[in-house]
């Protein structure tokens, strides 16, 4: 083992207890590949087990918790318990190779396209339309509607219950997905959440809705898992809108998740080094930076964000970041991990092959998203 990977390839424990053999995760990536029932698909089945030899954890594509969550076509579900032996196939693909799997559960909000939502009735925590994504923003008078606060109990006692299908179809957890411009972001932001109940204003109130997500999660947990299962959240630091999420108002909601008995938190990153936006005092001091302090080695970090090569992760490493995610990079080699505990990393292929979609083991539906969105894959112009 070359001794600068050391750090990457030696095992760590998550702070319920379960070790990891690496550093090494796979990041939660949309696949668009999953039957429109919301069962698995083989070759959705086929595209984890090529990548999860060599990483510790495999965080899956997000699953939706309820009917109205679901956020993009070909997304697998979770919403209901006939949906258990679907979710068991993935969970066996990924743990038959080696790693741990952990199943994104989400609620997509005002981006969930209306085709695929009950009555085509997107919801959210306010009506104001997404700016970023979403049919709102082709459609500006497609405005979600706000759910009242009935319906909001009932979407938190969903992420519970999916909670609960990841435990008897054999996951070995859950991350709860707070990022990306989807449900959980939406209560926290003060774009899009202008409630003036108990779930709105303050930082502080828009923090209720996530909080009380992990409070189910971890309360369904305890009822049902037999064994550690790993617990994480996956936030955004910064949204670009104003009124906004500032890396300010991050800090703050991360400070409080470090208290609360999470295994880990997942920053969503598209650059590991980027910088803050605004909210902050240096806007020179890396957002990796500012979280690792406000954290103070109460919970594991796992950052991401254009890790391709080894050289990439060690330096990402030296931040002390424990925990690193490989997206992009693992679709473009999926022996990643192999090759650099082989001590071959100048092998390591760090932009997409555009020949070679079959041995790389991607669906159609995801190979013709990247091969059709320039810029977004290395190799892709």
């Amino acid at each position: 083992m070359n001794f600068n990977n050391k750090t990457l390839l030696s095992s760590f424990t998550l702070p319920n207890g379960v070790e990891l053999k690496n550093s090494i995760v796979m990041a939660p990536m949309t696949n668009f590949s999953s039957n429109p029932d919301g069962s698995v698909t083989d070759a959705e089945v086929n595209y984890y087990a090529r990548r999860s030899k060599g990483v510790s954890m495999v965080i899956t594509a997000c699953t939706y918790v309820t009917p109205n969550g679901k956020g993009f076509h070909g997304e697998f579900g979770a919403d209901n318990d006939d949906m258990i032996p679907s979710l068991k196939r993935l969970a066996q693909a990924i743990k038959e190779q080696g790693a741990k799997a952990i199943l994104q559960i989400f609620h997509g909000g005002r981006m969930c396209p209306p085709e695929l939502v009950p009555n085509g009735e997107i919801v959210s925590a306010s009506d104001i339309p997404a700016v970023r994504g979403g049919v709102s923003t082709e459609e500006p008078d497609v405005k979600p509607r706000p759910l009242a606060e009935s319906e909001v109990e009932e979407i938190i006692h969903a992420f519970g219950e999916t909670t609960r299908r990841a435990i008897e179809a054999g996951y070995d957890g859950v991350e709860i997905h707070g990022a990306n411009g989807y449900l959980i972001q939406q209560f926290f932001s003060p774009h899009s959440n202008r409630r003036e109940d108990q779930y709105g204003g303050s930082v502080e109130k828009r923090m209720t809705f996530p909080l009380a997500i992990v409070n189910q999660v971890k309360k369904v947990v305890k009822e049902h898992a037999t064994s550690p299962f790993i617990i994480g959240y996956r936030f955004s630091p910064e949204e670009p809108e104003t009124p906004g999420i500032t890396m300010g108002d991050t800090l703050k909601l991360v400070d409080t998740l470090a208290d609360q008995g999470l295994d880990y938190l997942h920053v969503s990153l598209t650059d590991f080094f980027s910088t803050p936006r605004r909210g902050v005092e240096d806007l020179n001091i890396t957002r990796i930076e500012y979280l690792l302090d406000t954290i103070d080695n109460r919970v594991p970090l796992i950052g991401v964000g254009s890790i391709y090569s080894a050289e990439d992760a060690r330096k990402a490493f030296e931040t002390g970041v424990p925990l690193l995610a490989l997206g992009r990079e693992l679709i473009i080699d999926p022996d990643w991990v192999q090759k650099v505990s082989e001590g071959k990393e100048e092998d390591i292929v760090t932009e997409i092959d555009k020949n070679k979609q079959e041995e790389l083991v991607i669906p159609d539906p995801l190979w013709n998203a990247i091969i059709n969105t320039p810029g977004w894959f290395p190799g892709v112009s």
